[in-house]
């Protein structure tokens, strides 16, 4: 008898579980990297690596509550906001937002799989058990007597399962982070190169060599090409869905219809928009060894540009991705069965409904943090950097020598106000003071 409802209760369990698996595991056929080729029968010793086949999408999935909502992660913090973060009534604005929380909404379906089970646990038990009328009376359920018993699992494998859940989800989330973080610094890295690259252009251009018109022409152009980069960077990193339209739509305001043309029908826009860049420095009347200094920025955003596409096309191991998915998934879906003796003390065990819930909510919010944080573009404030970057590159090529009232120095020491060889030297050679190291302002000192 005790073997027989042994084996009951593990296909009661089995039964229990066919409804809610499919909302946790993957398909099967996403599973496989590598298939194992057969030669006369026998086990072929080289592997075959079987390319899987490209996402397929249903348009519903781009608009759904996960994927809209990643748009108001795009924060860009200034001092108030701080304060904000800092306020002493944080902890209660945080548990209020709760109802509203992008996070706890996109886990609806995992929530109330593990929680329709623990109130699955809680009927049959009750069915088949004892139960309490709402005088805390004990009587014996209405299959009491029947062969069918109480569905109940020890706590023991739970707690020795434990850390090895912890350590997974901890891995996955840290993970999660640290691509978030190199991809924020390599934005951080073209916000510092592109006003260091324009700045630099700005200030090594040999205004004496060329009409103000001409210097002015060149300049703006260095800065709209510096910005052309980013702005196709970012959509490059970017569904086309969302940014394809805003993307020509702004590249045919501020550039040569010619120009962006010739970048829409490219097919690597940032690689386009990058020779452009380099054309723009060298058309800038300078010195070679200026303009290598110049150079070596926009190969920084090269190196960027690698980086966060190797971020985006290269998630976490989908194999520990998936297994720390099902490991927590099945904890969880199984957890009810578990705490039905500890939570003995309740009414009818009712507190197993709410525990599981709120475990449910938290455990499955870790793995959803390492998820929406493991491709880091779209919760980036891209489109806030670009414009920034935008502004600030034309104020600086705005800028010129002499405008603050500064003195500006020529060669040989002759000081004027409107313009200077002192910074550019000699077009055509390293003469300048500043090249060799005799500035002539040093010397009049």
């Amino acid at each position: 008898m005790p073997n027989f409802r042994r084996a009951l209760l593990a296909i009661t369990l089995t039964a229990s579980q066919v409804g809610c698996i499919h909302a946790f595991v993957s398909s099967p056929s996403r599973d496989s990297g590598a298939v194992v080729t057969s030669r006369g029968g026998s086990t072929a010793r080289f592997m075959k690596t079987k390319q899987a086949p490209p996402a397929a999408i249903e348009e519903s999935d781009k608009y759904t509550y996960g994927e809209v909502s990643r748009a108001y992660r795009r924060t860009v913090y200034t001092h108030d906001d701080w304060v904000k973060h800092r306020s002493p009534n944080r902890f209660f604005r945080n548990l209020s937002s709760i109802p509203s929380s992008g996070v706890y909404k996109n886990l609806a379906k995992e929530v109330i799989a593990t929680t329709a089970v623990a109130t699955f646990v809680v009927f049959w038990n009750c069915i088949f058990g004892d139960y309490q009328d709402f005088s805390s009376v004990s009587h014996k359920g209405p299959l009491h007597d029947s062969l069918i018993p109480i569905l109940t699992l020890p706590l023991a494998p739970f707690t020795l399962a434990s850390p090895s859940l912890g350590l997974l989800l901890t891995f996955r989330a840290n993970t999660a982070y640290t691509r978030w973080d190199e991809a924020r610094k390599n934005w951080g890295m073209n916000i510092n190169h592109t006003r260091d690259l324009v700045r630099l252009g700005n200030a090594y251009y040999d205004r004496s060599a060329v009409t103000p018109e001409r210097a002015e022409d060149d300049l703006k152009r260095l800065a709209l090409c510096t910005w052309c980069f980013v702005r196709c960077m970012k959509r490059h990193l970017s569904p086309a869905w969302e940014d394809e339209e805003d993307f020509r739509k702004e590249l045919l305001e501020k550039l040569p219809k010619e120009q962006a043309e010739a970048i829409f029908a490219a097919a690597h826009r940032p690689n386009r928009a990058l020779q452009d860049l380099s054309v723009a420095i060298e058309n800038l009347p300078m010195h070679f060894i200026r303009k290598n200094e110049i150079h070596r920025a926009a190969t920084i955003f090269e190196d960027n540009l690698g980086s966060s596409e190797r971020l985006l096309t290269s998630p976490i191991p989908l194999f520990y991705s998936r297994h720390t998915a099902r490991f927590l998934s099945f904890w969880l879906l199984l957890l009810p069965f578990a705490l039905w003796e500890p939570l003995g003390n309740s009414w009818n065990h009712i507190d197993m409904i709410p525990v599981t819930t709120v475990l449910s909510l938290f455990l499955f919010g870790i793995e959803e943090l390492a998820t929406q944080l493991e491709e880091p573009f779209t919760i980036l404030p891209m489109q806030g950097f670009c414009d920034k970057i935008y502004n600030w590159c034309n104020e600086i090529v705005s800028f010129s020598p002499g405008d603050n009232g500064m003195p500006i120095y020529e060669n040989k020491g002759t000081p004027s106000v409107g313009g200077g060889a002192l910074i550019n030297g000699d077009v055509n050679g390293v003469n300048g003071a500043a090249v060799n190291g005799e500035s002539s302002l040093v010397k009049t000192a």
